[in-house]
């Protein structure tokens, strides 16, 4: 879906990592909710309450997911599955676009 209808966007910014990572909040009438952000170059660890799929829809970057040892390389577009209270770290290589998709 390259496109969203009928929904509402939170106007306040999420703001991270000293603004090098910021998201807008999607809330769609069925309650689901996801953001949209971007990520500049940088290394980042992020927690998570909701289980979240991670669309990347344009940048370059290494994501090291729960349960795993190892960074792995990926560039857009790809997704990737973080499970509910865990964390994954990722190492942003380029300017990097998502869409977080919050699963309850």
């Amino acid at each position: 879906m390259s496109k969203f209808t009928n929904v509402d966007v939170v106007k306040e910014a999420n703001i991270y990592f000293d603004g090098k990572v910021t998201s807008r909040t999607v809330e769609f009438s069925n309650g689901e909710k996801k953001t949209l952000g971007i990520m500049q170059v940088g290394e980042y660890t992020f927690g998570t309450g909701d289980a979240e799929i991670m669309e990347i829809l344009q940048g370059e970057f290494s994501v090291k997911l729960p349960g795993s040892d190892a960074f792995v390389d990926m560039s857009a577009p790809c997704e990737f599955n973080v499970p509910a209270n865990s964390s994954f770290d990722i190492k942003v290589k380029t300017i990097t676009d998502y869409c977080c998709s919050y699963i309850k």
